[in-house]
């Protein structure tokens, strides 16, 4: 497997590299989709800035409303960029985006109980915090949000990057499989 260096590196290594990364970087500069889905762009060599950009205003549940945990769309949007096509009449790989983003989905609310942010709060914390007051910003870094939020990043990473890797491997196999019978 490739990381970001350009060094090969076992799978487990590097899911276990992207998970930190995500952490770390939720925890340096905030934003759950955007720290999330930037880990994985690195480490996968996933897209261009331009999704990370589109995602600044996806954290905190959807621009800080408490809805769709972020950590979530940031795997679920690196996903569409490994498996989806800029060709809208590409049927086939809106399918199997949809299939391996519904698979992150599945697994990371059998993880955390909910997609919910308010949700994942309320296990986290006790109670949900309204991140767009700002003394309800204050109160959840606190306690300890700046701490156990990254945490949610890393498994929403972690899950999108095994997904992704072995997407890329069955896509390579078919690939090397198309080859042979053309051969």
């Amino acid at each position: 497997m490739d990381s970001a260096e350009g060094r090969s590196i076992p799978e487990g290594e590097l899911i276990e590299r992207i998970a930190k990364a995500a952490h770390d970087y939720d925890r340096a500069y905030m934003g759950c989709c955007r720290c999330t889905l930037a880990a994985l762009q690195e480490y996968l060599r996933l897209g261009d800035g331009d999704a990370l950009r589109a995602s600044a205003a996806l954290s905190g549940g959807i621009a800080r409303m408490g809805e769709t945990c972020g950590a979530l769309i940031g795997a679920i949007m690196a996903v569409g960029l490994a498996a989806g096509s800029d060709r809208l009449e590409d049927r086939k790989s809106y399918e199997e985006a949809m299939a391996l983003g519904r698979e992150v989905y599945e697994r990371f609310k059998a993880e955390h109980g909910t997609t919910l942010c308010y949700g994942i709060q309320e296990r986290l914390f006790g109670r949900h915090f309204d991140l767009k007051r700002p003394e309800e910003a204050e109160a959840w870094r606190r306690a300890g949000g700046r701490e156990k939020c990254p945490l949610v990043c890393a498994s929403a990473a972690r899950i999108a990057a095994e997904v992704i890797l072995r997407f890329r491997a069955s896509r390579g196999a078919a690939q090397g499989a198309a080859q042979t019978r053309s051969s």
